[in-house]
């Protein structure tokens, strides 16, 4: 099959081991991104597409430009694939959520940017580079609170981290959610907003769907403790719109450390948020490493061998199947 692999900026994939699942495949691999009539354009001969991530939007005017394509080829959840538009053209969507894999790189990531927050790690790198000697002074992470909000794996794994540095855990999302969360032995507070106001350290970790879009209110920001660090390596749409930027104004949270913004790529260096003075800003590097690379990566190409051989695996219907 002629496949093509979108948006792979860092140019990574055809130096991983798995990529050499796909070689008996004729193999295209973009490396920057491209919309509407280019994209069209140079996907005319791609019978396969292989997504990365949530970086290209699947839909119907796409699909319709494609009269080649096949086969679209992901992993994780769905919202940028209009899977309805693909079964009305034929088309197979294979992917999988993986619900038995804890994403370690987002999670080594958001207890990276907790510690950055707190002993305000790019400010300190930035004044000794400049010349400034030990300027300001950092909080400890032993004896603090952390609370998390969502118990999916990447939170417990955050849970099981924070055991290790000493510090204490609190639970709060979903009425299911908190429910696993105290059956696990967790302490879920009384209320939502006494889980804002005990939690020094606040980080996000559950899926965005309609649901949770927005469900973190300028209300719940307001209840935060003075000094506390927001931690956002999610989506940014789990919080309401506007919602982060005036609370930073107002001072609680007091630091945000955020992985994920509204709009991505974000190259504005003027953008409000981006260049707020107590924010800490990564590029959505939350899943960006060799190996969670190989390991998506190995299931993607899986998938596009699967429909070759006439056997696909892990495809999704317009009813979410």
């Amino acid at each position: 099959m002629k496949v093509h692999i979108l948006d792979d900026w860092s140019d990574t994939l055809r130096h991983l081991p798995c990529f050499a699942r796909l070689g008996g495949h004729e193999v295209t691999v973009w490396t920057d991104h491209v919309e509407g009539a280019a994209l069209a354009e140079r996907l005319q001969e791609a019978e396969a597409v292989c997504l990365f991530r949530e970086r290209t939007r699947v839909s119907a005017e796409l699909l319709e430009a494609l009269p080649r394509v096949r086969l679209i080829s992901g992993r994780g959840a769905w919202p940028h694939v209009d899977v309805a538009a693909c079964a009305a053209r034929g088309v197979a969507f294979a992917s999988r959520k993986s619900d038995d894999a804890p994403n370690h790189a987002a999670a080594e990531l958001t207890w990276a940017l907790i510690l950055a927050g707190l002993r305000d790690l790019p400010g300190q790198m930035a004044a000794a580079k400049a010349g400034r000697w030990q300027q300001g002074v950092g909080r400890s992470l032993r004896g603090r609170t952390i609370g998390i909000y969502g118990h999916g794996r990447i939170g417990q794994l955050i849970a099981g981290y924070a055991r290790a540095f000493g510090a204490q855990v609190i639970w709060w999302g979903s009425p299911a959610g908190r429910a696993r969360a105290q059956a696990a032995g967790g302490e879920v507070p009384a209320s939502r907003a006494d889980f804002f106001a005990r939690a020094e350290i606040l980080t996000l970790h559950l899926r965005l769907t309609p649901d949770t879009r927005g469900c973190i209110t300028a209300e719940d920001l307001a209840q935060l403790p003075p000094g506390a660090v927001l931690v956002n390596t999610a989506r940014a749409g789990l919080i309401a719109p506007g919602a982060l930027l005036a609370a930073l104004n107002a001072g609680r949270p007091a630091v945000a450390a955020l992985d994920v913004f509204d709009t991505e790529p974000l190259t504005d260096p003027d953008d409000p948020l981006l260049s707020h003075p107590r924010v800490i800003a990564t590029p959505h590097i939350g899943f960006v490493t060799e190996d969670e690379f190989d390991l998506q990566f190995a299931e993607i190409f899986d998938q596009v061998n699967a429909f070759a051989a006439g056997r696909p695996i892990n495809l999704v219907t317009p009813s979410g199947a």
